[in-house]
């Protein structure tokens, strides 16, 4: 059977967030092997898990790309119903910032607000000790800021992002650079990580072909490894030591909670010390909730 998520009614001024419809198998179904999701789908089940943790009366940090702009609609949905009251929210790029007014959020920064009660983001990459990559979608910068100010940082993610260690998907670990001899950077960065076999390039605009700039005015370099780059303090000490390097991709150790949504079902770990918690729930338990 289909159970929808619960719609809601906005004014002409915010549009109407539609969430999407989860597919649940019968009872004489199996537990989970028959539930039919999108990746999008996995995306938006891990991210109204996540808005579970949002009470009403907090500071949220609101974060940025796929997986994030659902935690932001649902946010949205229930300050519309009542069920929740009194939020701010902190945007970490000009894209949530524009999304969060459209659906009426209501917002402040780190300077009026610099404790933050609890941060929602996608990642682009998990390690099995929840270090992350994230930036790929060029907020890196602003995510670290706003994240390394919460109390609390859920990440979620579909299983996709998963990987033994970090860089392992193969794909860009970003590092903001100012404009100034971006050349000179990325090849100290490049000579940096030369036994992982680091390759490096400038990101461009598809459209343009110019430089892609981020919302603070700098360039971003993307690195390729082809072998685990080791220690991950030593290799972010090692990036943010370089003259003209603003921030790296690696959040290493900032995350308090992950919740993956997978074919199987959700898990959640969260940090308890030193120790990782992790709960699992089947589709059918959570259909309550969606």
């Amino acid at each position: 059977m289909a159970v929808a998520y619960p719609h809601f009614l906005v004014s002409e001024t915010h549009p109407t967030v539609e969430p999407p419809t989860l597919m649940v198998p019968s009872a004489a179904s199996p537990p989970c092997s028959s539930v039919t999701l999108t990746q999008d789908d996995l995306k938006k089940i891990a991210a109204y898990k996540a808005v579970e943790h949002v009470k009403s009366g907090m500071v949220v940090g609101l974060g940025t790309g796929s997986t994030a702009k659902h935690a932001v609609d649902r946010i949205a949905q229930l300050l519309q119903q009542g069920k929740l009251k009194d939020i701010v929210g902190i945007p970490t790029s000009t894209k949530t910032h524009e999304q969060a007014v459209s659906l009426g959020i209501p917002l402040s920064d780190l300077d009026s607000h610099p404790i933050v009660d609890l941060a929602i983001e996608g990642a682009d990459e998990v390690d099995p000790e929840l270090n992350l990559v994230k930036g790929r979608g060029g907020s890196l910068l602003r995510e670290k800021m706003v994240e390394s100010a919460s109390k609390k940082f859920v990440v979620i993610v579909d299983e996709s992002k998963l990987v033994k260690h970090i860089g392992g998907s193969g794909l860009a670990m970003p590092v903001e650079v100012i404009p100034f001899c971006w050349n000179h950077s990325l090849k100290r960065l490049v000579n940096l990580f030369a036994d992982s076999g680091c390759v490096g390039q400038l990101r461009k605009c598809p459209e343009s072909g110019k430089p892609y700039v981020t919302d603070n005015g700098n360039y971003i370099i993307d690195l390729y490894f082809e072998r685990d780059i080791g220690d991950l303090n030593e290799a972010s000490d090692g990036i943010l030591r370089l003259p003209g390097i603003v921030e790296h991709g690696m959040f290493i150790g900032l995350a308090t909670s992950l919740i993956v949504a997978g074919i199987d079902g959700v898990t959640v770990k969260t940090k308890v010390g030193t120790e990782l918690e992790v709960d699992s729930f089947c589709y059918n338990d959570l259909r309550n909730g969606f």
